[in-house]
């Protein structure tokens, strides 16, 4: 019997692994929670700093100042120029030649009749030595002719010469007397000329300005140098019309600010033009300045002051405190701790302040609180917090030093 074999059958296959589950849902939905959650704090808190009170009802922080009771009095304020008192261009009047030597420069100190240049003048010497010979020529035939003259005049008793031949003589004796006068005044000329050739100082002084030098050519009029005498130094100024009354000469003192040497003194004013010039309707006026030590500079600037009309009284404030306009200053005074717009009228001005009108209704009385910075944001009856100048100086001041140690304190190792 054939034994059958029975054959095992192969084990069933595992069961495929179970799907894991996806996170990505959940983490979308944590997300979302999230945001929500961020974006309700957020809304949360800006909702809580959103202030809820009007800006215009409360305070506005503003800076004050205090309006000071002073005395004003009215001033004007020219500009000058300071002037040397006597003044030279020197160079040729009659000839026209080339300069040989210029003997000084700016800044020299020169004495009444120094040489200051010389011209090469051969031509002009060469024809006054010439005019120079021909007057001794005809004034040797002159003297001859009048001598001969005589000698005829002695021969008329006798009828030795004619009357006609004798005044004939006296005729050319005549003649040749005028030729030597023309000759003469052309000596004199040629003679200037040869003088014009050296040119001294007119005057003591210093040179101010050399403007030729050696070899350049020179003609009447020309200047090769300037001589200024600032013995006494003039301030010239040129003041308006309707102010003629107030410059009146001897009577009124000015205030002087010599600009170049800073220096500030008071002058009388000492001379004033009689009449305005046509052009800029101005009246001319000089101030004497003497100056022996000569340390002022000459056409250079100078301010003039004087006062005029009666001191008054005033309310002094701040330039930045108002706005001018015209002969009226705008202003906020801070009244029960409101700003009250008020409008006063200006007196004048002085360096960094105005002078008000103190009147009793429409001025502003010392001791008014006015506001100094923060005025630009404010209108009539708005409400404010003022502090003054020193409070706000002083924080500043205490800030400052405060931030000040913090840097040195965080420098420090």
């Amino acid at each position: 019997m054939t034994e059958t074999k029975k054959i095992a059958a192969p084990p069933p296959p595992p069961p495929p692994p179970a799907p894991r589950r996806s996170l990505l849902p959940l983490g979308i939905v944590a997300g979302t929670a999230a945001l929500i959650l961020i974006g309700a704090a957020l809304f949360f808190h800006a909702r809580s700093q959103v202030n809820h009170v009007a800006l215009s009802s409360s305070p506005k922080g503003v800076t004050v100042t205090s309006a000071k009771e002073t005395q004003f009095r009215e001033s004007r304020r020219y500009v000058g120029t300071l002037e040397p008192w006597q003044e030279a261009k020197i160079g040729p009047q009659f000839v026209s030649a080339f300069i040989d030597t210029v003997l000084v420069r700016p800044g020299a100190a020169v004495k009444k009749g120094d040489v200051l240049a010389t011209l090469d003048c051969r031509n002009a010497s060469a024809s006054n030595k010439t005019v120079m010979e021909q007057a001794h020529a005809v004034e040797a035939m002159q003297a001859a002719i009048r001598h001969e003259s005589e000698r005829l005049s002695q021969l008329k008793d006798g009828g030795f010469v004619s009357p006609n031949e004798l005044e004939q003589k006296a005729a050319e004796s005549a003649s040749k007397q005028a030729q030597v006068a023309a000759l003469q005044s052309q000596m004199m000329s040629a003679s200037l000329q040869v003088n014009d050739c050296v040119l001294r100082a007119p005057f003591d002084g210093d040179i101010a300005d050399r403007t030729a030098d050696p070899g350049a050519f020179v003609r009447p009029g020309t200047a090769i140098v300037t001589v200024v005498d600032r013995s006494t130094v003039r301030l010239v100024a040129d003041v308006p019309e309707d102010d003629f009354k107030w410059v009146k000469p001897i009577e009124t003192v000015a205030a002087v600010h010599i600009i170049p040497t800073d220096e500030k003194f008071s002058r009388r004013i000492e001379r004033r033009a009689p009449a305005a010039d046509p052009q800029t309707r101005t009246v001319h006026i000089e101030i004497d300045i003497p100056d022996p030590t000569k340390h002022i500079p000459v056409y250079t600037t100078a301010e003039v002051g004087i006062d005029v009309g009666d001191p008054m009284p005033a309310t002094e404030l701040p330039l930045a405190s108002v706005s001018i306009r015209g002969s009226k200053a705008s202003l906020f005074e801070v009244q029960n701790g409101k700003a009250v717009a008020k409008t006063v009228k200006v007196l004048g001005e002085s360096g960094g302040s105005v002078f008000l009108d103190p009147a009793e209704k429409t001025g502003l009385k010392g001791g008014a609180q006015v506001v100094l910075q923060g005025r630009t944001l404010l209108a009539d009856g708005d409400t404010v917090a003022a502090k003054t100048v020193e409070e706000t100086t002083g924080k500043a001041a205490a800030a400052v030093k405060d931030d000040g140690g913090s840097k040195t304190a965080e420098a420090r190792p």
